[in-house]
Order: C-alpha cells, then sequence, then structure tokens
C-alpha cells in the first residue's frame, strides 16, 4: 500500500489482511481525494484541517491525509493488531506530530468530553456493521463538526443505509465492491 500524494508521496505503508480489517484501494483512496479537491460542491479541503478516522485500520487514509498537508489526523481502532501496524506506521513515516492514535471502541472516545470540532469524518466500518449510523448520531448530538465540515463513508456497494434527519447526502461513488458517500450532517 502507498502514500499516493503530498509530502509522503510514493511511501510504503504496512497493512493487516485479516476477517476483521480490510485496507481501502489505493485507487479508491485517490478518487476520494480527487473528489475532495476538484468538486465544486465540497467546502472542506484537507489542507490546514482536523480530521477524526474512525475505524482507521492501519491508518491508510488519515495518513494521506497528513501526506496533503492536515493540521492532525485523530485516529480510532479497537482492532490491537491494525492499531499496532498503525502505530509503526506512524513511526516509521516519522508524523507523530500530527497523528494522535486511540486504541478503543469509538463510542466510548466521543463520550469523553472532547470539545474538539473537526472538519472532515472518515468511517470506514466493517461492511456488516451497521453501529456506525449511532457514531453519526453521536457526533452529530455533540456538535463535534466545524460549520463546513465532510463526512465521507465507506459501505459496500449494496448495502441500504438509512440517513434521514442525519446526512445530507452530497454524492455517491461506486467503484466495484465500494460505495463511498460524501456528506453533511444535518
Amino acid at each position: 500500500m502507498r502514500i499516493i500524494s503530498g509530502i509522503l508521496k510514493g511511501r510504503l505503508i504496512s497493512f493487516l489482511k485479516n476477517s476483521n480489517t480490510r485496507p481501502l484501494k489505493d485507487s479508491v483512496r485517490e478518487n476520494i481525494f480527487n473528489i475532495i479537491l476538484h468538486s465544486n460542491i465540497i467546502k472542506t479541503k484537507i489542507k490546514n484541517s482536523n480530521i477524526l478516522d474512525l475505524y482507521s485500520g492501519v491508518g491508510s487514509f488519515g495518513i494521506e491525509c497528513i501526506s496533503r498537508g492536515a493540521n492532525k489526523v485523530v485516529f480510532i481502532e479497537q482492532d490491537k493488531e491494525a492499531a499496532n501496524i498503525l502505530i509503526d506506521n506512524i513511526n516509521k513515516l516519522s508524523i507523530n506530530d500530527k497523528a494522535l492514535i486511540h486504541i478503543s471502541k469509538i463510542e466510548k472516545f466521543l463520550n469523553r468530553n472532547i470539545d474538539e470540532k473537526f472538519h472532515l469524518f472518515f468511517l470506514d466500518p466493517p461492511f456488516l456493521d451497521f453501529e456506525f449510523i449511532k457514531i453519526l448520531q453521536l457526533i452529530k448530538k455533540k456538535k463535534n463538526f466545524k460549520k463546513d465540515h465532510l463526512v465521507i463513508i465507506h459501505r459496500e456497494r449494496k448495502s441500504k443505509d438509512k440517513f434521514e434527519n442525519l446526512l445530507e447526502i452530497i454524492e455517491i461513488k461506486e467503484y466495484g465492491r465500494s460505495k463511498i458517500i460524501f456528506g453533511e450532517l444535518t
């Protein structure tokens, strides 16, 4: 797995492939960043932003954000094996000053009294996990988002998620088995 663009362009990151995690393909990740960069309807930009990378796995999305100029990325991963690889990736790339890693359940992290507001949220839950809707509801309730924020969700193409009164969909893109949903919390 490689970093596509920015100051870390071309550098490799380690990944884990097991039944609990699945890496975001380089081509899908590249398309996500192209949409953010070139879309006329997406206001949020990566540079100088604070990002919450939920279900972060080995960190490919958040690390790409750091490479492209993000101010800070908070990684949340509960799988210890994936989190250890994430820590190794952050150390190997010497980006510790831009990364905060929490090895815990997302709800536990969000239920702490955090006042921080984020520009961008990336959610990549397991395809069979529908609890991520509760995560979005919690973020909305706690108002942990900036005015011009962006939520990006990676789902299985055939998933039938319900976002009424929660997320205003900006755009949906499909790549093979993946569906990428871009939206804003309402």
